[in-house]
Formats: structure tokens, sequence, C-alpha cells
């Protein structure tokens, strides 16, 4: 999917929403975003695998598309900080039912009974 998609007003809205968090790491640094502000060196100490290249490259994407901020703090060294803008809090909201649905699914696949709702 491209980005111009999240961008195009002719599309369906659940396209837009996923072209923004398209990707293999943006929807695990929306979730540990939620949680709180945090460093690029904790992001990805969280996140085995994920390089500091890839790490910047997404969080600039997910800051242009205004669902995280990026603090700098003055000092030696400089320290910087990423949080969740309410625009990216309300992403992160959208996603939660999809998120328990994700994990009915992988308990369902793995035999776990589930609780009647």
């Amino acid at each position: 999917m491209t980005r111009s998609r999240a961008q195009d007003p002719n599309v369906c809205g659940v396209t837009a929403a996923i072209a923004v968090i398209d990707g293999k790491w943006k929807t695990a640094l929306l979730w540990l975003l939620e949680s709180g502000p945090r460093r690029p060196g904790e992001l990805r100490r969280r996140l085995p695998g994920l390089t500091e290249k890839v790490l910047t490259q997404a969080l600039r994407e997910m800051e242009g598309d205004g669902l995280v901020h990026r603090e700098v703090y003055d000092g030696l060294p400089l320290r910087t900080e990423y949080s969740l803008t309410p625009f990216g809090q309300d992403l992160a909201d959208a996603l939660a039912p999809l998120s328990a649905w994700g994990h009915r699914r992988l308990d369902t696949l793995s035999g776990v009974q589930q609780p009647v709702m």
C-alpha cells in the first residue's frame, strides 16, 4: 500500500487508516508509546530486530502523520523522547477492539476456550 493512499479522500476510511500504520513496526511502536513517552534506545531494546534506521524512518512517518510528538531536551547528551499525540491516542483507542479480536483469534487457533459474552 502506498503512503499516498493515507491522504487520498477517495478511498475507504479503513484503507486510509491502514496506510498510516502499514509496516512491520508501526503498530508495535504505537503500542509501546501508548503507555507513555519513550526514548529511541528504549524502543529499540523493546523491539529486537528493529534497526536504528528503520526506527527513525517509522517515527518520522508517524510524526508526519500526526501520531507521535518528538521532544528534544537540551543538555549533554541531548535527549529525545517520543510520545503519542491526542490523534495518535485516538488511533490506539480505535485499534483496541481489533487487538482484542486478534487475541481471541490466537486463542481460538491454540484451542483455548473463550468465555461466552
